[in-house]
Parts: structure tokens; C-alpha cells; sequence
């Protein structure tokens, strides 16, 4: 049977202050009045029944994931009582789904991106699918086409198509994220797509290739399955490590039994991590980027949002190209260049007053 895991972990910190400890960005209201994990149900919400979709999230804001899906089954909401990186997301989920349904096919999705259209998302995520029932050795990744020479992204190379399936070409090798001369010869060449970090596999499948590179994980996980009462002892203490680096690259490698595919992705991709990516949804004012109430004077290419409350005012004149965000009685301004170094600035603030303001 076909399953989906949504990822909904993560802090979002370069969001803040829109983000805050217990209010992720993947559960703020932040396109079209709808969250993000709200829009990652939507996309796949009819490719299977709603008893087969689960959600991995902070524990610490279940309740706020179980009303934005009530669709849900509760016992569909996992709850990871501290994060330990992608590694553990998916592992997790895929060892319970594999004690519910030995069989099961999941694909393992994110909660931080928008995707357009929906229809050729649909059709991608079903040859997936079948890539994954055809091939029970195949770990199936998704494969971003590039509209540039995007130095924020990880890449992959695609070799030979895949038999019988017409977007799906086998991974010859994972790039890490490069710089702007290696970006720019990836797009031209026309081999590269950008790594999506979505999947599909057999839970069963991912499990083995855990087995043999990752025993340690693997041991926590299956306990888990076997013993969910012992989640707040084990979990804790399993390596944190990203899937990327776990699995996936080593099995590209050769270094376990199964084999990475990758299926055409030709979609409008944003992933949805900082100001600028933001910006791309919101109201244009004035030549800004702009949301809540705003007034401004002979200035242009800012990023301002107001959620300071229904009497709150943002008025700014004389600026230019400078993100100003206020919320929950903070109010952060910098520069749109530095809007990266937002999460440097969260870690600051924590360390002089605690979490009462991160």
C-alpha cells in the first residue's frame, strides 16, 4: 500500500520573528492565509486516503498539527520530543509503518515548499510511486529541474532513463551545494537537477540499507516501532545525522544493496526558508514586497511585514532593498542580504535573554 510521510520538523530561523519556539514556519499562516504544512496536505490529499498520511513534527506543537489536519487519524501525528536531524524524520516513521504494513511504500515528503503545478507534482510523486512497487531495491529521490544557477541547492546527477518509466533516470552521483562558477556549468550542462530532498522507497527497503550503514539507527528505530511508550528514552539518543549523508549518497556509492533513482521534476520549486523566498508571495505596495499595515515614502525593493496587531502601523521612508518584520512584540530590521544571518542573529538573543523572545 502507498503512504506519505510530511516532514514538519525544524525551526525555521530565518523566519524569525514570524517564527517563533513552539510556532515553526511550517505551521504559521504564511501564503494565501494558509500554513505551509496545510498546503503539503493539500498537494497530496486524494493520491492516498487520509488514513495513510502521517506527520512527523515537534512534539512540543502536536496540537497545532492536529488542528490543521483534523483530517488525520491521531495516531498519525508523530511527535519528535527533540529534533535529531532528517536521518531520524524518516526513519522513524518508516520503521512504524513497517510494523503496521510489511509492504508498505512510502514517500517521504517536506512541509517548507510550495509547488507548482499541483497536477505535475501529482504525476511525478505516482511514477514515484511505481518506480518504488516495480523495483523493491529502488530509493527513489525527486529531481528539481533547475530554472538557474541556484547555489543554494544540492544537486544530483542524472544518468541512463529508467526502463519502463519515462521521467525516472538512475543518480550517478550527489553534489553538496556549490559555488556560482560550478552552479552555472551544472544548469548548462543539462545533466543536473536539483536535489528536492523528497522520496519515495519501500519503508522495508530504507530499513535494510539502515541495517548495513547505520546500525545504531536502526536498532533505536525498531525499538520504537516495538516499544512507542519508550519514545521520550530512545529518541533522544539516537545519532544525529541527515539522510543525505546517512543513506542516500553512500547508496549511490555502492555501498548497500538498493539503488538510487531520481524522477523528473519539472515544477515551480520554493523552498520557503528566509525573507527573500517569502517575499516571492507576498502583496506588492509601492514597489515592496508587503503584508499587514504599511505605509511608505520613496522607498522600494523592501520586504515589510506587519503582524504587530489589528492598531499596528509599519511607516518607513528612505529605504531601500532592508527586510522589517514585527511580531509578538519584536520587531527585527536588517539589510535583504543579511536576511540569511537571521539565524545567527536567533542564537544571540537566546543566549542573552533565554527563550522568552526566540
Amino acid at each position: 500500500m502507498r503512504y506519505v510521510v510530511i516532514m514538519a520538523g525544524g525551526a525555521g530561523t530565518r523566519l524569525w520573528p514570524l517564527s517563533r519556539h513552539g510556532m515553526p514556519k511550517q505551521l504559521l499562516s504564511l501564503i494565501g492565509g494558509k500554513s505551509l504544512l496545510r498546503i503539503a496536505y493539500e498537494r497530496v490529499a486524494g493520491a492516498v486516503p487520509d488514513e495513510h498520511i502521517l506527520v512527523c513534527a515537534g512534539a512540543g506543537y502536536l496540537d497545532v498539527v492536529e488542528r490543521e489536519l483534523p483530517e488525520l487519524p491521531i495516531a498519525n501525528l508523530l511527535g519528535e520530543p527533540v529534533g535529531r536531524d532528517s536521518l531520524n524524520a524518516v526513519a522513524w516513521p518508516a520503521a512504524v509503518l513497517a510494523a503496521r504494513d510489511p509492504e508498505a511504500v512510502v514517500a517521504t515528503l517536506t512541509a517548507d515548499h510550495v509547488i507548482r503545478p499541483i497536477p505535475a507534482f501529482q504525476d511525478a510523486l505516482d511514477e514515484a510511486f511505481r518506480a518504488a512497487e516495480t523495483d523493491p531495491l529502488a530509493m527513489v529521490t525527486f529531481g528539481v529541474v533547475p530554472t538557474g544557477p541556484h547555489t543554494g541547492f544540492g544537486y544530483l546527477k542524472r544518468g541512463a532513463q529508467v526502463e519502463g518509466l519515462p521521467e525516472t533516470y538512475v543518480v550517478e552521483e550527489f553534489k553538496e551545494k556549490p559555488d556560482q562558477a560550478t552552479a552555472v556549468t551544472y544548469v548548462d550542462s543539462g545533466d543536473y537537477w536539483w536535489n528536492s530532498g523528497m522520496f519515495v522507497w519501500r519503508a522495508q527497503t530504507l530499513l535494510d540499507q539502515l541495517e548495513v550503514l547505520q546500525p545504531v539507527t536502526y536498532a533505536g528505530v525498531i525499538e520504537l516501532a516495538n516499544h512507542p511508550e519508550a519514545l521520550e528514552r530512545i529518541y533522544p539518543t539516537l545519532p544525529k545525522n541527515s539522510v543525505d549523508f546517512a543513506v542516500m549518497e553512500p547508496v549511490s556509492n555502492g555501498l548497500a544493496s538498493a539503488h538510487v533513482v531520481a524522477v523528473r521534476l519539472p515544477i515551480e520549486w520554493y523552498d520557503v526558508g528566509g525573507y527573500a523566498a517569502l517575499a516571492e508571495h507576498l502583496a506588492q505596495q509601492d514597489g515592496n514586497a508587503v503584508e499587514g499595515r504599511v505605509v511608505s515614502l520613496e522607498s522600494e525593493g523592501n520586504v515589510i511585514v506587519n503582524r504587530g496587531g489589528s492598531d499596528a502601523l509599519v511607516a518607513v521612508v528612505g529605504l531601500t532593498d532592508t527586510v522589517v518584520v514585527t511580531a509578538g512584540g519584536i520587531t527585527l530590521v536588517c539589510p535583504k542580504d543579511r536576511a540569511e544571518d537571521v539565524k545567527k542573529l536567533v542564537a544571540s538573543v537566546m543566549h542573552a535573554a533565554g527563550d522568552t523572545y526566540a
